[in-house]
């Protein structure tokens, strides 16, 4: 059954207990509230996304996204969102709001200093972004999102300095602002400059300030079921892990968003350097459950 958060609001302390009620079996979308415990078949509400061999299940009031072993080359995309053929400006989730997930996957995230190769490969994820690409895969903007994100080696989207490129995080990135446009051709000479030299600090801090991003590596040990809350107001998005506040972002996106959970098989690399890249990896079978989504004003 699904369990799902209190009325009442996190608070930031180095430890606090999650606050739990009672379970409620429904879906509803009432009063600018969305709940999913998925104690039935997926709501239409959701838009479904299942590419190569991606699966979405539900089963014991869990929704399962998952994929069996993929090759390299070859890409699996299990997904759920809100924001289908919406047009970005009628995207449904502004500030201020509360999102509650509880969640858990297959294999542990992968970690720094972890020697294992048995880690979720691949990019996974819940929250809110605005999907800045076209049917094609075009990038048609640049990225806006407020979430929990994870990605594995290969990925290395070096976007603030001493965070790793990869791993389970909590993260916002702002591109679209006034301040983005004016770090452009900084960055580009900056990263030149790592480019021929090697150093790379003042590119990071450079492309720090053009993606807007703010995030922090999260210890929360996936397997395991945990509560995942994002208050997102337009001044500061504050993120929680069993009530324990692990980031406070300070100017996020306030623009329409919409929500989106994930399970795929891509990589991403964006470094300091220059270094552009996407693609696909091999994979054994794996999966992302959630056991509910909630969505409310604050």
């Amino acid at each position: 059954m699904a369990t799902i958060g209190g009325g009442a609001t996190p608070v930031c302390l180095a430890q606090k207990d999650a606050i739990t009620a009672p379970a409620v079996l429904l879906y509803s979308l009432t009063d600018g509230i969305m709940f999913d415990d998925f104690d039935a078949p997926l709501a239409p509400y959701w838009t479904q996304t299942r590419l190569g061999p991606g699966t979405l299940t539900v089963s014991t009031s869990t929704l399962r996204l998952a994929f069996p072993e993929v090759q390299e080359g070859h890409y699996a995309d299990a997904q759920i969102d809100d924001y289908g053929s919406l047009a970005r400006s009628a995207f449904p989730w502004k500030p201020p709001l509360r999102m509650e997930v509880r969640s858990r996957a297959s294999l542990p995230s992968a970690t720094v200093g972890n020697p294992t190769t048995n880690f979720l490969r691949g990019t996974a994820g819940f929250g809110f972004w605005n999907y800045p690409f076209s049917v094609r895969g075009d990038i048609l903007m640049l990225p806006e999102a407020v979430w929990f994100f994870y990605a594995s080696p290969p990925s290395n989207m070096a976007l603030v300095p001493g965070v790793p490129g990869w791993g389970w995080k909590a993260q916002v990135i702002h591109s679209m602002r006034p301040g983005a446009l004016l770090a452009t051709v900084p960055t580009a000479l900056s990263t030149g400059w790592g480019l021929l030299t090697g150093d790379t600090r003042s590119a990071a801090r450079w492309l720090q300030r053009l993606s807007g991003a703010n995030e922090a590596l999260l210890s929360a040990d996936i397997t395991s079921w945990h509560t995942y809350t994002l208050e997102w107001r337009a001044t500061e998005a504050t993120f929680f892990v069993d009530g324990t506040c692990v980031l406070r972002a300070p100017q996020p996106p306030n623009r329409a968003l919409g929500f989106v959970a994930w399970l795929d098989n891509q990589y991403a690399i964006a470094t300091p350097r220059g270094t552009l890249r996407f693609g696909t990896i091999a994979c054994s079978p794996q999966w992302l459950e959630l056991d509910s989504i909630r969505i409310e004003p604050l």
